[in-house]
């Protein structure tokens, strides 16, 4: 089933009235994730706080050690573990107990720790990233520490078009934003599609 914006924040509201809940947003990368995320929280007006997988970032060096920085953005360049651990700890908050989570700053390149507060009072937590519905890579767990997945989708050309202006927004060349685009974003996107059918709904991004 597909939701438009007005369907998906009538849903959203839906959960965030159930006491603490996680919804989980996937897609390829450029689907619109993040904008969607974005749209939720500040239509739910307090009621809602994202934590994207984008903070389980790998350090870049420590990518460098394991020979694995030409290829940041893979599942195998996240801490699947140390995500699942934080979205226990999501689903079990206590009154008395804040919550912090990283973010990633793309303008550096790397995680900032404590960069999200979650108080124990909101009742929907968002999350959103390439691989919540994968079954390998540590993140087969994800799913059941999850009250509600759905697949974020795009025209490819328009996502494509994304993440080029993506890249060259952040400071790569042009001919090197359409080479990371085309290259290493399209082998993570294809590993995402192809568990699409994983998500209860799929959401226009």
């Amino acid at each position: 089933m597909t939701l438009d914006y007005a369907g998906a924040l009538e849903r959203a509201r839906s959960l965030a009235g159930e006491g603490r809940r996680v919804l989980g947003l996937a897609g390829m990368p450029g689907s619109g994730k993040s904008h969607l995320a974005q749209r939720l929280v500040a239509d739910l007006d307090g009621r809602a706080v994202c934590v994207p997988l984008d903070g389980f970032h790998l350090a870049n060096s420590e990518l460098e050690r394991l020979g694995r920085r030409q290829r940041k953005g893979a599942p195998d360049t996240f801490d699947a573990e140390a995500y699942c651990q934080l979205l226990r700890r999501l689903r079990r908050q206590r009154a008395d107990d804040l919550i912090t989570a990283p973010a990633f700053d793309r303008s550096r390149e790397e995680t900032m720790t404590d960069a999200i507060r979650v108080a124990a009072e909101v009742p929907l937590i968002l999350t959103e990233g390439n691989y919540l519905l994968l079954s390998g890579h540590g993140f087969g767990q994800v799913r059941q520490l999850l009250d509600e997945s759905w697949y974020v989708d795009c025209p490819e050309s328009e996502r494509v078009r994304r993440l080029i202006a993506r890249h060259r927004a952040y400071g790569k060349r042009p001919t090197e934003a359409r080479e990371w685009a085309l290259g290493s974003d399209r082998a993570n996107a294809e590993l995402v599609g192809a568990h699409r059918l994983r998500a209860r709904f799929t959401v226009r991004g």
